[in-house]
């Protein structure tokens, strides 16, 4: 075996999901870095892997790295597990890989069982583009950015049992025409996937004894993002403004006399305010 870094996906809940490949690799190489290893132990001692491990968490990748390096110029092969999943997907692992592809050695990935994947795959909506927003961030401020700059469109993020509510609680506020596909401890004892708006989910987890057990993936879907009136009304004045100059020439104050004896329901301020909008787009003559 020419020595390699093996990224392998593990199961998220079913061990079914362990794939045959996976079993080999782990059985194969000479060390298993795994990001617990008391949690790991269990994993393998039901496919009867004894293969070596070591640990290799966000607390001490820095230093694994120059370990790891170490055996593989002895001519040994590593397999990277986390806990669940895809290392290096919201789990530790970039930097042993960055440090072992700068080294100039291979790293090989294993496909497996995904979260994000699963998640989309039972959401309904139409997902060749979407984003991975991970773990959203604590603070309400900090999440409300995140969002507006993932959205409109297919987002997918990750939650803790004890935060979903509240979470869902912003996205109901914030966007109460989304549509929600979420996905509480996939593959495990209380697997149970909701659909529909955030306030109607939230009233779905608050009627389920067992909503606070198990992680969740959530699939959120916002097909547009309607703008303020104030903001719609200019920016359509912007347009007019612009359709009567095209088609009629003459100066931005000629245009904006014409909007305003065309139509008697604009005042003079909307209309100068669009005027203002335009002179910081285009060099015009007023």
């Amino acid at each position: 075996m020419i020595p390699t870094l093996y990224i392998v996906a593990t199961p998220i809940g079913n061990l079914e999901d362990m794939t045959p490949r996976a079993i080999r690799i782990l059985s194969e190489v000479d060390i298993i870095a795994a990001e617990d290893t008391r949690h790991s132990r269990v994993l393998l001692s039901c496919f009867d892997i004894k293969t070596p491990m070591f640990s290799c968490h966000k607390f001490n990748e820095e230093k694994r790295g120059d370990f790891f390096i170490e055996k593989l110029n002895e001519g040994k092969s590593i397999a990277l597990i986390s806990d669940a999943g895809t290392p290096a997907i919201s789990d530790p692992g970039h930097r042993v890989v960055k440090h072992v592809q700068e080294a100039g050695f291979p790293v090989v990935p294993i496909p497996g069982a995904s979260a994000v994947v699963a998640a989309l795959s039972v959401s309904g909506f139409e997902a060749s583009q979407f984003t991975f927003m991970g773990f959203l961030p604590r603070t309400k401020g900090d999440m409300l950015k995140t969002l507006a700059t993932n959205l409109p469109g297919v987002a997918v993020f990750y939650e803790s049992p004890k935060r979903i509510e509240a979470t869902l609680k912003i996205i109901a506020a914030e966007y109460p025409a989304a549509q929600i596909c979420l996905c509480n401890d996939i593959s495990k004892k209380f697997e149970r996937i909701y659909h529909g708006a955030a306030s109607d989910v939230l009233t779905e987890l608050a009627n389920n004894e067992n909503a606070r057990k198990g992680e969740y993936a959530c699939v959120l879907y916002v097909a547009d993002i309607p703008m303020e009136t104030e903001l719609a009304e200019t920016i359509s004045l912007e347009a007019e403004l612009i359709d009567i100059l095209v088609k009629q020439g003459g100066t931005l104050k000629d245009a904006s006399s014409t909007l305003r004896n065309t139509n008697k329901n604009i005042g003079k301020k909307e209309i100068y305010a669009a005027m203002l909008s335009l002179k910081k787009l285009i060099e015009v003559n007023i």
